[in-house]
């Protein structure tokens, strides 16, 4: 599909690719600062309390210690951490400093100090006496009548419900589903749980802050969201958003977690304080729990079919915790709904669901935004469908999945952006995804091979064999699950970029979005260079600073390469043209007969003629005296989603229970592969964050609310040696709304592996699970309860 392009589709280098693997400045950090002071954050230890006294004298008196910051040295400004475009959709319930903690982390005064053991002494030193509050920590636990109120201050905006713990609230339905249930020959309803998961990026959240010689508070921080963090700090510090600019370097690792303002405020407000630089970098036990993690839901879902398999009805109930402040609360809860129901075709779907707060860690934002929760559940009943009624699950899902030309309605009053915008399906590669997949899997065979039952046996319950029976301890499965995504929020996201030639024939390239490690810096310099008909080393790129590039939402939902990219190519196509009525000039040939390649203008016909880009800079700059410089906004009106099938192999011991995944597939319909290398690098990471999730990670609390777990000892990601082998599958459509037909795939790998794994673990052992992470100990703990249970026992 990209065959006749020259950069485009193309395995380049990535442009930063060479400062970061010898090691030169490129992250946060990587700066020295004179006179630098370390800040640090005094978290609290009750996971509900009231500060009936703090005294801070010892502390500041403290030599190297410059300033303790509490609530009654800061303004009360209500807001959120979410960076979303504003109005933000998620209520405005946080504060800089509060008198009322809401979870074990949240914050209860700052310091800065000559030191970071200065620092952390000045925190032993501040003497506080709390009121302890009853928590809540279970989320069935948030709505009961007389529960605890977590939010019972009166200036906070945007709560569903303060007084029942209820941060927001979602119903939306399409058709009938209970006139859909009765039409129905099978319905199955089944609840699912799914846990805390927490990003774990090599690199903490660090935000550096000081005033410049113009008396302007730089923030130079590891941040998804730029442009956002520079409006929300200047509302909540009080100082005019001209006052603030904001840098963002190299990023180590975001997933999410960091689309949030969580140190870029508190650190400011030190640096005002001050009036030096100061730094604020979590460690790892405080990115745990003080930083951001996935939502945990409880999920119902009920599906209806015919006996053909066809879908006449789907359910989906969900109660989720957004932890002790809402960010994100409803617009990740609303992604379970809109990105996962309509993924198959039914003429009625209902989702509703509760966000409730809990005083446990705060969720937010995390790659996959709500839609690995949600596939999970219905996935998994897509499996169980097949199953009772005696189907192929790559079949029934071939039956029902949504097709090139269908609307999806349910966007239209669910989804992110804009409501009323139904989502289009302009490109679709699922097709072709579940059966390239297959064959990668040899799916046929091991279904066959690896069966569970005989249909006889299913038709008599569905009882296996004696484990000790042929097979041995060992027993293996195969499973499938499909998912898609989005790319952009519709009629909300959008991006600017702008383009310099240089005398040289090079260009500087400049735009807001921010690279965290994706490779967006090369991807969005390629469709530049491939538009301009350059290679890619003439692009200079700058990103991600709000001094020195124009607007763009930053990096999140999928929409950096269709919302970004699409603003670099409509500039890049405006300085096309601006330099074919220059060539023009020049070589006497109208601009119709022109065209730009090669680092060149040249003449379509026969008779070539041609300039080289540093000529014409030199025409335009010597002769015409003109700047050749453009700039262009985007955004759509409608967020096409990528498409993947994913397919998992694994190996149960029935002794142990130990669960071995030996191999994944991912086929993943990303419309056209701007950089194929990238893509790949991107499935497989998300993919293995996938795994962990349906396995592994679990960020656990204690009975007070306390983490337990907050270290990579304790928290279980797969290593190197855990992980299967991977095979991805780039299957390419071509997108309509996309920069050369590309749509997004950073996120959509992360949301199948779970589900996946599951079904195979059922087609090995012939046992469901129904909460993440599947643990070897839950295996053999069902196994054995089964085992108990069976007549061959009795």
């Amino acid at each position: 599909m990209s065959s006749n392009r020259s950069v485009v589709g193309k395995n380049l280098q990535k442009v930063d690719g060479f400062k970061l693997v010898t090691g030169r400045p490129a992250f946060t950090d990587d700066i020295h600062i004179p006179g630098l002071l370390y800040g640090k954050i005094l978290p609290s230890p009750y996971a509900h309390a009231r500060i009936k006294r703090i005294d801070t004298s010892k502390a500041k008196a403290l030599p190297g210690v410059h300033a303790v910051l509490t609530y009654k040295d800061v303004p009360r400004v209500p807001h959120t951490t979410a960076g979303q475009s504003w109005p933000e959709p998620s209520p405005y319930d946080t504060y800089l400093l509060d008198s009322k903690m809401r979870f074990v982390g949240d914050r209860v005064a700052a310091v800065a100090a000559e030191s970071r053991a200065i620092a952390e002494e000045a925190l032993r030193l501040i003497e506080v006496e709390y009121e302890v509050l009853p928590t809540i920590l279970e989320i069935e636990q948030a709505m009961v009548e007389g529960a605890p109120v977590i939010h019972d201050e009166p200036d906070s905006k945007g709560i569903h419900d303060a007084q029942h713990n209820l941060a927001g609230y979602i119903l939306k339905e399409i058709g009938d589903v209970e006139e859909g249930f009765r039409e129905s020959d099978l319905v199955i309803e089944r609840e699912f749980r799914t846990q805390r998961q927490q990003h774990c990026p090599l690199e903490p959240h660090i935000t550096i802050s000081w005033l410049d010689s113009d008396d302007r508070l730089v923030i130079r921080t590891s941040t998804q969201v730029p442009y956002h963090t520079r409006r929300q700090v200047a509302m909540i510090l009080q100082i005019p958003v001209q006052r603030v600019h904001v840098v963002k370097p190299r990023i180590g690792g975001g997933f999410g977690g960091k689309q949030e303002m969580l140190l870029e405020d508190i650190c400011g407000a030190l640096a005002l304080a001050t009036r030096r630089p100061v730094k604020i970098e979590y460690t790892r036990e405080e990115e745990f729990y003080m930083a951001r993690s996935r939502h945990p839901q409880i999920l119902n879902i009920k599906m209806g079919v015919k006996r053909d398999g066809t879908l006449m009805a789907n359910k989906m109930t969900v109660l989720a915790t957004t932890g002790a402040y809402g960010s994100h609360a409803n617009t990740v809860q609303g992604n379970t709904g809109s990105k996962v129901l309509p993924i198959y075709r039914t003429a009625n779907m209902r989702f509703e669901c509760h966000v409730v707060y809990t005083n446990t860690p705060v969720a937010g934002a995390f790659r996959g935004y709500g839609c690995p929760q949600g596939y999970f559940a219905q996935e998994s009943v897509m499996d169980e469908i097949a199953y009772t009624l005696g189907m192929d699950p790559v079949e029934l899902r071939k039956k029902d999945m949504i097709r090139l030309g269908d609307i999806d309605e349910l966007s239209a009053q669910l989804g992110e952006g804009r409501k009323g915008l139904p989502r289009h399906i302009r490109s679709c590669g699922l097709p072709e995804c579940l059966e390239r997949g297959a064959a990668a899997i040899d799916w046929v065979r091991k279904r066959e091979e690896y069966a569970v039952a005989s249909i006889s046996d299913r038709r008599s319950g569905g009882q296996r064999p004696p484990l000790h029976e042929p097979g041995g301890h060992l027993r293996r499965g195969v499973g499938v699950a499909c998912s898609m995504q989005g790319s952009g929020i519709a009629g909300v996201d959008w991006a600017a970029a702008l383009l310099k030639l240089n005398e040289d024939g090079s260009f500087n390239l400049q735009f807001g979005a921010a690279d965290l490690g994706t490779g967006a810096d090369t991807v969005l310099a390629q469709i530049a260079a491939e538009t301009l008909g350059v290679t890619l080393d003439k692009m200079i790129v700058c990103s991600g600073d709000t001094d020195f590039t124009p607007f763009d939402v930053g990096a999140y939902a999928s929409s950096t390469t269709i919302i970004s990219g699409g603003a670099v190519k409509k500039a890049s196509e405006k300085v096309r043209d601006h330099l074919l009525r220059l060539a023009s000039k020049m070589l006497d040939v109208p601009v119709e007969n022109l065209t730009c390649r090669d680092n060149q203008v040249v003449t379509k016909c026969e008779c070539e003629k041609s300039v080289s880009m540093e000529n014409l800079a030199h025409f335009a700059m010597y002769k015409e005296k003109v700047q050749v410089m453009e700039n262009a906004s985007h955004w759509n009106t409608d967020s096409p989603p990528p498409f993947c099938a994913q397919f998992a192999e694994v190996e149960v011991d029935t002794e142990t229970g130990h669960i071995r995944v030996i191999h994944l597939v991912t086929a993943v319909d990303l419309g056209v592969a701007i950089n194929p290398m990238q893509a790949e690098g991107q499935s497989e990471g998300a993919s293995a964050q996938g795994l962990g999730y349906g396995l592994t990670e679990e960020l656990v609390l204690d009975g007070s609310g306390r983490a337990v777990n907050p270290s990579f000892l304790d928290y279980k990601m797969l290593g190197a040696k855990d992980m299967p082998k991977l095979t991805t599958i780039l299957v390419e459509t071509d997108e309509p709304l996309g920069p050369y037909g590309a749509k997004s795939i950073s996120e959509i790998p992360i949301n199948a592996p779970a589900p996946a794994v599951a079904n195979a673990i059922f087609h090995a052992i012939g046992v469901r699970f129904r909460k993440l992470p599947i643990r070897p100990e839950d295996v053999l703990r069902t196994l054995r309860e089964k085992e108990s249970a069976s007549p061959q026992r009795r």
